[in-house]
């Protein structure tokens, strides 16, 4: 790659939102699109810009991961004049209509790639990133754990067929969209049913004591419905997205990475951070239909859709992390930091995404000075 070189005066030149630059050990770097993305804020980049952030990113306060600062290579775009570059930059010059050709050939050939995608070095990775991802990770073998981990600004393409690979993926909004009305519907069922008097529960397996279920219950049975998604929640995400696939398991390494791999691999692709309604579906009556075995009537009902409002949330919570600018001592800016940890230092820790409670009785929480410090 030929490097370009920019004046001191250049990169002081962009100190918007809009077009950000910074200098981090005399390399520029363009981080415009990264800003709303910033666990901090865009002010803390921002109020930066133009300048050089080498002691900010080293700490203290605030020492960045290994993983942010190979994060930051991704927008890379030169390097910071020194004397005897002029000959250089000006061989660029004379190079710069050649590359400018060649990329456009790229792109016009590469038709499975978006050609917005960065990448630190797809000559030099263990995967080919014009293909499909889905069937190449599995020959990692011991190699997936730490690549999986070293997250990339890129979207991912994990299927041949378009179809299956565009059921794989869906805007935020379509979560709210689909599940919402079956939250409402399925509330409004379990309530008139309890509100008819008939709903009784065992009071003993031993006796035939029963116990009314008056329709006031149903808010609180709907908020149980939701605490224990939240266990849910954190039990899915810690032992079976964050299950350690054996080496030598190609299918198990294969389902980890569509599971959830992938979304540690580029955290930041946005047709990526909900689940899609398709696949979401089939575990919705999965749930739906334990739960009908397990409490059935309208008392199950309640608590079912309660679980199924938790997880819309949950949802919501998990993209607004990745893409929201919360307020600064907001309770979600601290999710958005404590979440932005675990992807970039503590992928064994902090699995809790619309709350850390569950993180403390399983011992996970990210360590408070660690996490105030790091991040």
């Amino acid at each position: 790659m030929e490097k370009r070189y920019f004046s001191i005066a250049e990169v002081q030149q962009h100190t918007t939102i809009d077009s950000c630059w910074i200098v981090h050990d005399r390399r520029v770097y363009d981080v415009s699109t990264f800003i709303q993305r910033h666990p901090g804020g865009e002010q803390m980049i921002v109020q930066r810009a133009g300048r050089d952030v080498s002691r900010d990113m080293a700490g203290p306060p605030h020492r960045h991961s290994s993983n942010a600062q190979r994060w930051l290579q991704q927008y890379y775009i030169g390097e910071l004049r020194q004397d005897g570059d002029q000959e250089e930059e000006e061989e660029f010059a004379q190079k710069k209509q050649a590359v400018r050709e060649r990329s456009t050939a790229n792109r016009e050939s590469n038709s499975v790639m978006d050609a917005r995608c960065k990448s630190v070095d797809p000559d030099h990775d263990l995967v080919d990133w014009n293909k499909p991802l889905l069937w190449q990770v599995g020959h990692l073998r011991e190699k997936y754990d730490e690549w999986v981990h070293q997250p990339v600004d890129r979207p991912i393409r994990l299927f041949y067929s378009d179809f299956v690979e565009a059921c794989s993926k869906t805007a935020w909004y379509m979560v709210p969209l689909v599940w919402t009305p079956i939250v409402i519907f399925f509330s409004w069922y379990s309530y008139t049913e309890l509100a008819q008097g008939n709903t009784r529960l065992f009071a003993s397996i031993t006796t035939e004591y029963f116990i009314p279920v008056h329709k006031y219950c149903f808010p609180f049975l709907f908020l149980l419905g939701m605490f224990l998604w939240s266990l849910v929640e954190y039990l899915i995400h810690r032992y079976l997205f964050h299950m350690k696939p054996p080496a030598s398991n190609y299918y198990l390494i294969t389902l980890h990475f569509m599971l959830h791999g992938q979304h540690h691999k580029s955290p930041f692709d946005g047709s990526r951070l909900v689940f899609p309604p398709v696949p979401a579906s089939l575990v919705v009556v999965l749930f739906f239909a334990a739960f009908h075995l397990l409490a059935p009537g309208a008392v199950g009902m309640s608590i079912f859709v309660g679980g199924l409002c938790g997880y819309v949330v949950y949802d919501m919570i998990h993209y607004y992390l990745h893409y929201g600018s919360p307020k600064k001592g907001s309770y979600l800016y601290g999710l958005k930091a404590y979440h932005v940890k675990h992807h970039f230092e503590h992928q064994r820790l902090g699995f809790g995404i619309t709350s850390r409670f569950w993180d403390y009785p399983f011992h996970t929480v990210i360590p408070e000075e660690t996490f105030e410090k790091n991040h």
